[in-house]
């Protein structure tokens, strides 16, 4: 731009508020409709409103930048007029702007809380002379390649057609062509700031024939694909005139061929007479079908699915029950409540053949051998073993199976278990049955009603096969963690049998029978080369693991024999005998320590027996009583229920002053500290109620508790002893730990039946049904006071013990329970 052509534009410099556009460039005397919904275009269109209503629109380079700044802005944009605002839904507000001119940014002034710019005038170059008839040729050049776009979009509006052609402006041309063709954000911008009418028209041209080009391709590819449509319609048309000389020859075809091998299956199968009315529909369509038509590669599909399953293939019970618990009992220690339900069934299936229905859940904690006894039942009925893990499943049709009208329809998991185990009465595993989910998919869990209903699943129809299936045969096994999630129908429909924790003992035989014989094989060792003694597998029991199965006890022992091995090929020993204290050398320190419990008579301190997923644990209660105004407090993260047990402990021990020598009025004037170690475990139920219960009496009294004793029971106010659950496990926590004596509600004592024979030998067993039986087998011999009392107020006042009253406890003789 030359010095004399500067001096003739006065250039005007404003100051308006402004908007960052994303997506599209603004030109002069184009009308625009857009949405705004970033706050600080608002202000700024307000702000328009206010004055002039005119307002710098400039395009942003990254559309995705939420808050673009100065240099994320183009320079050169449009001074707008603000025609219209409507309040659109939300926060978003409707605008109409008419460009008038051409404008380039020279100051950001403000971007808060809306962008204010200084902004001057960019007026066109104008045409020299000389150049007029160069800008008339761009004018022709550029039409004539419009005229080929629109060949080859010929879905180009009319006003668009209308308006160029008809134009010789090429300002107009120029701004109008670039707005209303699909230009990228960068080429529409490059051609906004070109002040030179001539390079702009250049530019312009370079463009359309770029597009015009791809524009070309494609079509020549869309004519491609149309050539190979009409190839396609030309074959099937040539290969049905085939079809019928073959026809009218008499030759026989592949698709007759296949036709009558359908037609055999269908003999070989021999099922009702509806399965057999559906698939000769069926194999009836076929026929008529193309052969190589989508409709009929669908029906063939079908087909082959009905076909491939096992139909009247049933395998033969082994219902040698002696034989059959052999077996299980060498394939798993325990677990015994499964073993007789399954010697049950085959018992009843040996007097009666037909009978059917048989339905069980085997609900217990991760690692006690659900999975693995049902695979072994299988064994030692001689069935086909399958496995449907039901872990995550949502979807209704995972069960059902798709409609075959969908496409890639399959049958569902049942149909497809059935099919994997060659079949028809398998016994088939749902695995974590406790896990499905249910979603906008529908419910797989409700799906599984019919399934599991003996009245039902005789006659079960998957989406996909659409005909009757007969699962009445297959026994059904299923196992779940947590049964509360089970839905109430499904829970109903089945037979469960609880699996509790397996106790240490169970743990040392399972370990010593089957865990360490399978790791010292699997590892390539033998007896000679690996041994474990007895220690050794209690160590690890007892300090590397906690749990309530035996998978993690299985890791361990196989970390043991892969170090053994290294050492045996390392040349470092010749054969390694793990004794307790190798255990420490191959595992390290030990991650688990026994029960520190101080083995002296203590005033206020019981132990109690404790339920965990892991097993029993010794839980002491501990009892502080100090004087105060009658203040209870309850520490070591106890539970509600925990909490109110406490409360109906001191309720109880009110009524035991008297006995006790205990002053009436310690509610009143003694603060009661009860206190559960290891306060960082949450702890909850009612079981702690007896042991509470005596602690209180003892801290109150001052009688020392029998270190040797362990409880544990719910207590009520008038001081009955309510039965309590998991015995089982707190027995064997209670010998563990040495405990000679353990004292439990009267109501439990037909659960000693499966408390383990070892903890019957070395343990004691008290039942009782009031609380004195509990404190007369728990406290020391109690001493027979003078008038004055142990808990005045008077601190001058002294205990004189005069004689011992010895209690004798009521016991159990538990080798007759």
């Amino acid at each position: 731009m030359t010095q004399e052509q500067v001096q003739e534009f006065e250039v005007q410099t404003l100051r308006l508020p402004a908007i960052a556009i994303r997506g599209l460039v603004m030109f002069p005397k184009m009308v625009l409709h857009f949405d705004v919904v970033r706050q600080k275009s608002i202000v700024a269109l307000n702000r328009a409103m206010q004055g002039n209503q005119k307002i710098f629109l400039v395009t942003q380079k990254d559309s995705k930048i939420e808050n673009p700044k100065k240099e994320d802005l183009y320079t050169v944009g449009v001074v707008a007029k603000v025609k219209q605002l409507l309040k659109a839904q939300g926060d978003v507000v409707r605008v109409v702007v008419e460009g008038l001119y051409r404008a380039r940014m020279c100051e950001l002034i403000s971007d808060d809380p809306f962008y204010e710019v200084m902004c001057e005038e960019l007026p066109m170059l104008p045409v020299e002379e000389d150049k007029k008839m160069t800008v008339d040729a761009y004018i022709r050049v550029v039409k004539d390649l419009f005229e080929e776009y629109c060949y080859y979009a010929p879905k180009m509006p009319k006003d668009l057609v209308v308006n160029i052609i008809g134009s010789e402006d090429p300002i107009f041309i120029s701004e109008y062509l670039t707005q209303n063709l699909g230009f990228s954000l960068k080429d529409k911008q490059i051609i906004l700031e070109e002040s030179n009418i001539r390079k702009r028209l250049e530019t312009l041209s370079s463009l359309l024939r770029h597009e015009n080009e791809i524009l070309s391709i494609e079509r020549s590819i869309a004519e491609r694909v149309k050539d190979q449509v009409d190839r396609n319609q030309k074959e099937y048309y040539l290969r049905e005139q085939l079809k019928a000389i073959h026809a009218e020859l008499g030759e026989e075809e592949d698709s007759d061929t296949e036709i009558e091998k359908y037609r055999q299956k269908l003999k070989e199968i021999n099922p009702n007479e509806e399965t057999q009315q559906k698939l000769n529909e069926e194999i009836n369509k076929l026929s008529k079908m193309a052969f190589n038509s989508q409709e009929a590669m669908v029906s063939r599909n079908y087909l082959d699915t009905v076909f491939s399953l096992p139909w009247n293939q049933l395998t033969e019970d082994h219902l040698d029950v002696n034989a059959a618990k052999e077996q299980l009992d060498a394939d798993h220690y325990g677990l015994q409540k499964v073993k007789e339900r399954i010697l049950e069934i085959m018992a009843v299936r040996k007097l009666q053949p037909d009978i059917k229905g048989q339905i069980i859940c085997l609900v217990g904690p991760p690692g006690v051998g659900k999975t693995s006894i049902a695979k072994s039942i299988a064994a030692a009925m001689g069935r086909k073993y399958v496995r449907m893990s039901l872990g995550g499943v949502r979807d209704e049709a995972d069960i059902r199976g798709h409609r075959k009208t969908y496409l890639g329809a399959m049958p569902g998991r049942i149909v497809s278990a059935v099919k994997q185990a060659g079949s028809m009465n398998p016994l088939m595993l749902l695995d974590e049955i406790d896990k499905l989910g249910s979603d906008f998919k529908g419910d797989p869990s409700s799906a599984l009603l019919e399934v599991l209903d003996s009245e039902q699943n005789f006659a079960f129809r998957d989406h996909y096969l659409e005909i009757p299936l007969d699962l009445s045969n297959i026994l059904f096994f299923a196992t779940a963690n947590d049964p509360s999630t089970i839905p109430a129908p499904l829970y109903d429909r089945m037979e469960i049998i609880n699996l509790s924790s397996y106790t240490r003992e169970e743990k040392f035989q399972i370990a010593k029978r089957h865990l360490v014989p399978k790791q010292v094989k699997r590892h390539g060792l033998n007896g000679r080369t690996c041994r474990f003694y007895d220690e050794a597998i209690y160590s690890l029991i007892d300090h590397y693991v906690r749990e309530a199965g035996v998978r993690t006890l299985e890791r361990e022992i196989a970390s043991v024999c892969r170090k053994s091995a290294k050492m045996i090929v390392a040349g470092e020993k010749k054969s390694c005998h793990i004794s307790e204290k190798m255990l420490e050398t191959m595992l390290g320190p030990e991650k688990y320590k026994d029960d520190e419990l101080q083995k002296e008579n203590l005033v206020g301190v019981v132990n109690g027996l404790a339920w965990t997923s892991v097993g029993g644990e010794i839980l002491q209660a501990e009892v502080a009583v100090v004087d105060g105004n009658g203040k209870l407090e309850l520490t070591g993260s106890l539970g509600d229920v925990m909490k109110e047990s406490a409360k109906a402990a001191i309720t109880c021990v009110r009524g035991l002053c008297t006995q006790y020598g205990i002053n009436p009025d310690f509610y009143k004037t003694k603060d009661i500290h009860i206190h559960f170690p290891e306060g960082a475990v949450p702890k909850d139920g009612p079981s702690a109620g007896v042991t509470m219960t005596t602690a209180l009496v003892s801290a109150l009294s001052g009688i020392p508790v029998r270190y040797d004793v362990a409880m544990t029971g719910e207590i009520t106010l008038r001081g009955r002893v309510l039965p309590i659950g998991g015995l089982k496990e707190k027995t064997m926590a209670a010998y563990r730990n040495g405990m000679k004596t353990v004292i439990i509600p009267q109501a439990n004592e037909p659960d000693l039946y499966e408390v383990d024979p070892v903890v019957k030998e070395n343990v004691t067993f008290v039942t009782a049904k009031e609380i004195d039986t509990v404190l007369k087998t728990a406290l020391l011999p109690m001493p027979k006071m003078c008038p004055q009392n142990p808990m005045s107020e008077d601190k001058n006042e002294s205990m004189q013990i005069v004689e011992s009253v010895v209690s004798e406890p009521v016991c159990v003789n538990v080798s007759k329970v």
